[in-house]
């Protein structure tokens, strides 16, 4: 009976830590982003990159600030931080921003569907959608937590400097992530 109650206190405390901790998911601030190929399957018509061109797209984009989005969810909160993301592109050209936004799935053509409908939805102009190869979860050198349904990662000189992750997209705070891109540019 004590074994159990000692075992039963053990996991007690080893959940509440658990729940009382931030979801790490991906490059963290410090970290270099390394390469990593994907297909391209939609967006950013006027990058020169055709759809179904595989390539890496943080080599593209060289050492120009950038935001690197992995997500496996396009609920409207997705969508939002999508077009969000597109304007600020947009206003920030002098400064060279740009964005892709990888979509994980269990299944490559899942994810490539996903990804031309986030695409569409979102309307955004200036960022692609791609399904990197490694498509469950993303590059292995990345470690992208399978608990993150979206990881954000802003990046300047391939050198992280944010890195946020939520395990549900409600918890996107979408202004904030938008309000640090300034920390890359």
């Amino acid at each position: 009976m004590r074994n159990l109650f000692v075992f039963g206190m053990a996991f007690a405390v080893t959940s509440a830590v658990s729940v009382g901790e931030d979801l790490k998911s991906g490059p963290q601030a410090g970290d270099r982003l390394g390469a990593f190929y994907v297909t391209k399957c939609a967006g950013a018509e006027k990058d020169g990159v055709r759809e179904g061109k595989s390539l890496c797209y943080r080599c593209k984009n060289g050492s120009k600030p950038q935001v690197v989005i992995f997500t496996r969810s396009i609920d409207p909160q997705v969508v939002e931080f999508v077009k969000q993301l597109d304007k600020a592109i947009n206003k920030n050209a002098d400064a060279k921003l740009t964005g892709f936004v990888n979509v994980l799935a269990d299944d490559r053509d899942d994810a490539s569907d996903a990804a031309r409908k986030l695409a569409t939805t979102s309307e955004a102009t200036q960022v692609p959608f791609v399904v990197p190869n490694e498509f469950e979860n993303g590059p292995d050198n990345y470690g992208i937590s399978p608990k993150a349904q979206v990881t954000v990662i802003l990046a300047d000189q391939v050198n992280v400097k944010a890195n946020f992750a939520v395990s549900d997209v409600k918890e996107l705070k979408t202004k904030e992530i938008i309000a640090d891109i300034k920390k890359i540019l």
